[in-house]
């Protein structure tokens, strides 16, 4: 097995005295781990970042063995890392997706969505100008591997007018008109999320319960669970600067 390709960094783990093992996605071959010999070196630690995209080469005699890997820096997002809220947000977002996704099926629009949160994270002025396309980056992996919430229509009357909220249960989006009694059981389902657009920090709040609700439920269960802190520390630090 030999794969060569740009990569972007998603979660590192010691192995051995120096050694490091890497998940990374690609853009045609998903997620791929490798062993980066040296990778707890000096000269590595600071390539083999969650977020940074880097030139990946795998190795491997079989394709059950755990492959080589060498890397070469591309785009490095190193000093996002010592600002408190960027660093927490791509943590987060490249825990999710090393956790989630299985290795070696291919996920070409979540790498260029992934890509392109970490653009924004990098980029905008403020936490808002990416918090609301983390959302949606959530909302794709959900539907990308099976989980997806059905916006289309009502469930109770099958209206596409004034949709309003989700229904925990079903995943399936509920109208005003058809919330009746059941109002105060239903998560709130952000405008941003059908039109797209910008969002207030009341809707990104609201989205962020939504997609949490089923990444919980549905998704990062059993041995995946813990990676669910990460974005307990991302959702408090957002919400320390919107109250």
């Amino acid at each position: 097995m030999r794969i060569e390709a740009q990569a972007i960094v998603c979660s590192v783990r010691s192995h051995g005295e120096h050694g490091a093992i890497v998940r990374a996605l690609t853009p045609a071959d998903g997620i791929q781990a490798g062993y980066v010999r040296g990778g707890r070196s000096r000269r590595l630690r600071p390539v083999l970042l969650p977020g940074n995209l880097v030139q990946a080469e795998f190795r491997a005699r079989t394709d059950d063995q755990l492959a080589h890997l060498t890397v070469e820096l591309l785009a490095s997002r190193a000093p996002l890392h010592v600002e408190a809220l960027p660093a927490a947000a791509i943590d987060w977002v490249c825990a999710l997706t090393a956790a989630a996704l299985p290795e070696g099926q291919p996920y070409p629009r979540l790498y260029e969505v992934l890509d392109g949160v970490l653009g924004a994270i990098e980029a905008a002025p403020s936490a808002k100008g990416w918090a609301s396309a983390l959302v949606r980056y959530e909302l794709l992996l959900l539907g990308e591997l099976g989980f997806g919430l059905d916006l289309s229509e009502c469930a109770a009357t099958g209206g596409r007018d004034g949709l309003a909220f989700v229904s925990p249960k079903s995943g399936r989006a509920v109208s005003e008109a058809g919330a009746g009694a059941y109002r105060g059981r239903l998560l709130r389902l952000p405008l941003f999320l059908l039109s797209g657009g910008a969002a207030e920090w009341d809707e990104i709040m609201d989205g962020l319960r939504l997609t949490g609700h089923f990444l919980a439920r549905d998704l990062l269960i059993e041995r995946q669970a813990d990676v669910l802190a990460a974005r307990d520390r991302l959702v408090d630090r957002l919400g320390r600067i919107t109250r």
